[in-house]
């Protein structure tokens, strides 16, 4: 079953636990110093915040799924859109291991579509994220949007992965 997924960076990590558990009447699910995650069942999502990245907002939408047969449908679904597919396969990001491809939609918004295979103890494994800095979204998206300053943002700032 399909999971919801949305990833936003924030500026005062405590401040944001605080409005976000009293909004969802639900403590996360996992804190880090620099991230925190709610796996809610009503509605099925999975909220995530972080203080990496550039500006504040959103970072990313995606799909969580169950196993690797959801994954691959999804991943048929996005070639189909017609947008240009980033294919990370095995990769640690977010203090987790998962299988993950990535497309970004017209409007320069990034959509992750991930299978999780378990957690880790750090946000990402040096030497396992791919060139660009992309340790969680796309760093761009294929085209600027008119009226956008970011196509798409990176969720850590170069060096940071």
């Amino acid at each position: 079953m399909k999971r919801f997924h949305v990833h936003i960076h924030v500026d005062d990590l405590a401040h944001s636990i605080a409005f976000y558990s009293r909004l969802f009447a639900a403590e996360p699910a996992r804190v880090e110093a620099d991230y925190a995650k709610w796996m809610l069942d009503d509605p099925r999502v999975n909220f995530a915040i972080s203080t990496r990245g550039d500006t504040p907002g959103l970072d990313h939408l995606g799909f969580q799924v169950d196993d690797a047969a959801e994954l691959a449908q999804l991943k048929s679904r996005a070639e189909s859109a017609d947008m240009a597919l980033l294919d990370e396969g095995a990769t640690s990001c977010c203090y987790a291991r998962s299988e993950k491809h990535w497309i970004t939609d017209p409007q320069g918004i990034a959509w992750e579509h991930f299978h999780t295979l378990g957690n880790i103890p750090v946000f990402n494994e040096a030497g396992k994220t791919p060139e660009a800095g992309a340790c969680c979204a796309p760093a761009a998206a294929p085209a600027p949007v008119p009226g956008r300053e970011k196509a798409a943002v990176a969720c850590c700032a170069p060096g940071q992965c």
